[in-house]
């Protein structure tokens, strides 16, 4: 029986992660041949970073997992900030695999490699460009759509692995159509690119460390929640406005003002009102306390 579910809703956190896996697999398992067969540094060097790969897409696929979790007695607010912890783990990665190809750039300056060795790991690193390109577009789709910094993160590290490729397949062409003395565009590249990869890396991380610290959501997604509250039937006033991220989700509070003469039921049903208008104006409010207060 064919499926009627749209291709886009098969695209979760868990299937892109996975699909990562396998993928990271393949090529770290080809550029290591490559590597071998060839005697080729810069292709081993890809084929370290595409293993680095692995290594993140294990620790996202444990941080959804965990992520997930029902809340529970030790915790009561459940389990949302591990995405962050991921996130920055990722980036860490991303700096450090930066780090590293900046030193084996500087490094081979010294030791080009030579054109007959570059063939095969030329097109090795050429046909990694667009599957990684391809990874990166699908998991930073799911990963804004579900406001996940750890996808996101992983996303920008599935892109730094085809930006090693370019950086690679650079120097490889180089070396097959001008020979040895053209050699050194893949160590020129390279150092350029890892420098960016370290820009990015210092984002992600700092991004991070920001919704740990209990960041604010933006003020355009602050003004929508704002300005639902406000039109809520039987809100004379408000104010004590709290919010913060959690895992790509927004938990807020916020004080009321009503009618002094109204019941208590009938307060708790305006409460219930501002929760769900708050959750209205913005699908990543997940969780919303309404404090009632009479007006002056």
């Amino acid at each position: 029986m064919r499926s009627n579910r749209p291709f886009s809703s098969l695209l979760t956190g868990r299937s892109v992660t996975w699909a990562s896996v396998v993928i990271n697999t393949a090529l770290t398992a080809l550029k290591f041949l490559a590597g071998l067969v060839s005697g080729s540094q810069t292709i081993l060097a890809d084929g370290l970073h595409s293993g680095s790969d692995l290594v993140t897409d294990v620790a996202v696929l444990v941080g959804l997992d965990y992520a997930n979790r029902p809340a529970d007695r030790a915790h009561p607010y459940g389990h949302h900030r591990i995405t962050a912890l991921v996130a920055m783990f990722v980036g860490v990665v991303l700096l450090v695999a930066g780090a590293y190809i900046a030193l084996k750039a500087i490094m081979t300056l010294r030791n080009p490699i030579q054109p007959i060795e570059a063939v095969f790991p030329f097109w090795v690193a050429a046909a990694s460009i667009p599957i990684k390109e391809l990874l990166y577009q699908i998991t930073a789709y799911v990963g804004r759509k579900t406001s996940d910094l750890s996808l996101l993160a992983n996303a920008w590290h599935h892109r730094s692995d085809a930006f090693t490729s370019v950086a690679a397949a650079a120097g490889l062409g180089g070396a097959m159509l001008g020979g040895a003395s053209w050699a050194m565009l893949d160590s020129v590249t390279a150092l350029v690119l890892s420098a960016f990869l370290v820009v990015v890396a210092v984002q992600i991380s700092l991004s991070s460390i920001a919704e740990l610290l209990d960041r604010a959501p933006s003020a355009e997604t602050l003004e929508g929640i704002r300005g639902a509250v406000a039109a809520t039937r039987g809100v004379r006033g408000y104010h004590a406005v709290r919010a913060r991220q959690a895992g790509g989700r927004v938990e807020m509070d916020i004080h009321v003002q009503v009618d002094p003469s109204l019941t208590v039921k009938e307060g708790h049903d305006i409460a219930s009102a501002v929760k769900y208008a708050a959750m209205g104006a913005d699908a990543k409010v997940v969780a919303v306390i309404v404090h009632v207060e009479p007006a002056k």
